[in-house]
Parts: structure tokens; sequence; C-alpha cells
């Protein structure tokens, strides 16, 4: 094997990127071995060179000159973990032109320009790995382009933000409010000051656009999945789902029938009994189904300094036997497809509803008419708080289409016995 060393240019050392430099120093020797040829950082550029970063660098290895990584001839692999897409992306279209391959944690950049990306690797001839880009140090990209590549993908479902997932299960564990929860997730690192793309859904429709795509070998643009986050999960939806034997998780959704793809991205409840259910934290995980394979899933820490650097340096050491072996496009542009995505309304699942209505005789028997009359099945009510005055009713629906549902509820929401919809929650996994 070749004992050309390997050079690699990184584009930001924040969190993520101190955690690839302590990989490629600590594991040096196992990495030299795996490779065939040494693998060192050569440049990584930053905004201020005298920054402490909190681990030790060699002279000169810091640059404010982004020239001196992206258009060094010397360095063969560049690593984007500067985030946001600006000049992210900018760096990293230069650098695939010129030839280098790219490892990149960026979902933004990938779920929104991923097919430039492509473009300019196919132009360059080099290589484009994203592994870290979703779930952290779970391995789920390589798997579905490689391992699975078999299989036409029937379904993947994931939870795959830590913030929400921490969030429902100290919701569920404690019977904690979400204002309360919230402010707890900031406290301890898990959420942002700013918590609105992890808790409205956004976060998630990033990531699952990128592993839809990959799935069904069809590029899938965010404003075709619909987005729904946990803001309206209360601490009273969380007891009630727990008593129907159900959990409540925010899931990404990707399902793909003979009329179209599914996508989607909302809170849903569980059956306690599903895999999904059990994954608690700020744990993520992929559950995948192949007309071969089968169900699999894929489980672990999906963010961190480490779980996320590990899939990266994973990458790298892709990039690099690939540049040894003069081979590239390994993990190339599989979106060779147009399919037609499903709208939302045609999709079709089953519906936790919990309605505020007067406590009266007669009432339920209104609302399940107008149920009737739009094709929606009660399979169970259950009715709690009774003051008197007032009752919540709780039913979950035999599996219906979603426009079905909605045109029943805007009739029933103008009812004088209905004081509020509290929500809606759709049931999936059974």
């Amino acid at each position: 094997m070749s004992e050309k060393e390997i050079s690699v240019g990184m584009l930001g050392i924040g969190t993520v990127g101190r955690g690839v430099y302590r990989i490629l120093k600590q594991n040096r020797a196992e990495i030299k071995q795996k490779v065939g040829a040494p693998v060192e950082i050569k440049k990584i550029l930053v905004r201020d060179t005298t920054k402490d970063r909190g681990i030790e660098l060699k002279d000169g290895v810091l640059t404010t000159n982004p020239e001196e990584v992206i258009a060094n001839p010397d360095i063969d692999i560049i690593v984007e973990v500067m985030g946001g897409i600006g000049q992210a992306l900018e760096y990293s279209l230069r650098a695939l032109k010129k030839g280098k391959s790219l490892v990149t944690a960026n979902k933004d950049m990938i779920a929104e320009y991923g097919k430039d990306i492509f473009d300019a690797a196919a132009a360059g001839k080099g290589d484009v790995f994203f592994e870290g880009s979703v779930a952290g140090g779970i391995p789920i990209i390589k798997p579905l382009k490689d391992c699975l590549a078999a299989n036409r993908i029937r379904q993947v479902i994931g939870i795959i933000n830590g913030t929400t997932n921490y969030m429902l299960t100290r919701m569920s564990r404690e019977r904690l409010d979400f204002n309360e929860v919230l402010e707890e997730a900031k406290s301890l690192g898990y959420a942002e000051a700013d918590p609105t793309s992890d808790i409205e859904g956004f976060d998630a429709a990033r990531k699952l656009a990128i592993l839809a795509s990959i799935a069904f070998n069809s590029r899938v643009a965010l404003n075709q999945i619909y987005v729904e986050g946990i803001t309206r999960i209360t601490a009273e939806d969380i007891i009630y789902a727990s008593e129907l034997n159900y959990a409540v998780k925010l899931l990404a959704i990707a399902k793909e029938s003979n009329d179209g793809i599914e996508l989607r991205v909302h809170p849903a409840l569980l059956p306690k009994n599903h895999p999904l259910a059990a994954v608690n934290d700020v744990f993520n995980a992929v559950f995948v189904t192949g007309d071969a394979v089968g169900e699999v899933m894929f489980f672990g820490r999906g963010a961190g300094e480490l779980p996320t650097a590990s899939a990266v340096t994973s990458d790298v050491m892709s990039a690099a036997r690939n540049r040894l072996n003069n081979i590239s496009g390994t993990v190339s542009c599989t979106c060779y497809d147009e399919k037609k995505v499903k709208p939302m309304g045609d999709t079709k699942t089953k519906y936790y509803i919990r309605i505020n209505v007067a406590d009266k005789p007669g009432v339920l028997a209104g609302i399940a008419s107008i149920f009737g009359n739009n094709d929606v099945s009660i399979a169970s009510v259950i009715q709690k708080n009774t003051t008197g005055k007032a009752a919540e009713i709780v039913l979950v629906t035999h599996e219906v289409f979603e426009k079905n549902l909605q045109d029943a509820l805007k009739i029933i929401k103008d009812l004088s016995t209905v004081n509020e919809i509290s929500n809606v929650i759709r049931v999936e996994g059974e």
C-alpha cells in the first residue's frame, strides 16, 4: 500500500471540529493502518488565530485565509464544520470544483443545496461524504446508500432531534409542562437560546429531506415536507396517551406507496411496544423497512462533539482510501428519479383527539354524527375531568384520510357545545 500522506484542510474548528482533530490525533496509528497511509490535518480556517481552542495545535496550522485551505494543492480532503450555509457553501463548492473531496456534517447545506454540491463534485471528480449530517454518530447515510442498496425502501421513520426527544421524555416521566421542560433543556445546553428550529420541527425536516432523498432515490425539497412541532403537547396529552398505552414522540416519517411518497414531521402516539417508543432522552433512532431486509433500526447518540466527530472522521477515512486508490463517487448522488409527493390531505393514519365540551347529554352523539358524515370512524372514547359544566372527551379514530378528519373538525369546532379542540395528534406504528 502506498505510504503517501493524505492531507486534510478544515473549515472551522468548533465543537465537532475539535472532536475530529482529537480523534485523528489520538487514533493516528489505527487510522493509518485502516486507511493505508497517515491522515494529517494541515490547515484549519478560523476567524481568529489567537483564540484558545481548548486543544494543542501545531504552529502554523491555523489560518484566516480561506485560500490556504480550499486552493492549497497539497490538501486532498476538505472537512467543513463551520456550519451555516453562506461561506460554508461557497468554500465547499470551490473546493469540490478544484478536485478535492468534501466531508461535511452540515444538514442545512446538504438538505437545501445537495444538488449543487453533487454537481460540483462530479465536475471536479471528487467525493462528497455527509454521514454526520443526520443523527450524529449513528451510521445511517452509508447504510441506506450501500448496505441496504439492494432493497426497495418502503419507509423510514425516525426520532432525529435530541432536544425534543429529551423534552418529551421529561414530560412523560415527571408529568411536567412544556415551558418548564424547555427552560430545563436550555439550562442543560440541549436547547438553543432560540429553540424554534428544534421545537417547531424544522431541524428534523431538514434531516428527513436528506434521508428520504437517499431512501427513495428522488430529490426531496424542504417545502414538500409537512412540518408540525411539539409546542401544543401538554402534560395532559402525555398522561392520556400513557393511559391508552402510547408514548408521545416527535417523528420524521417518509413512506412510499404506489400513489407517491409521504413526507411529514409531527408529534405522534406510538404503541409502547414499538421499538421507537423506548428511545428516550437525547438519543436518536431511525427505523427502516426494506422489501428484502424487513425491519431494521439504528440507535445511538444523535449529537455531541465526539459522536458527530466519529461520523465525520469515518468519512474522512473513506475519502482518504478513495484518494489512495484513485477512485471517487462511492457515495455519489442517487437521486435519479422524480417521484410524486402525496399532498398531506391524502395521507392516512389514526388520530388522537382531545376536545373540551359542555357537560350535557347528546354532545358526544352530535360529534360522532359529524365524524360519521365525513367518513371518520371512532375506535374508542373516554371522558375525562368532568366538572358539571365542562368535560374533556378523548377519542382515537380508526385509520382515516387527513382531509376527511380536517373537514369534520372544522364543523365540530363551531358547535355551540364545543369549547375547544384542545389537540389533535396522529397515531403511528400500529
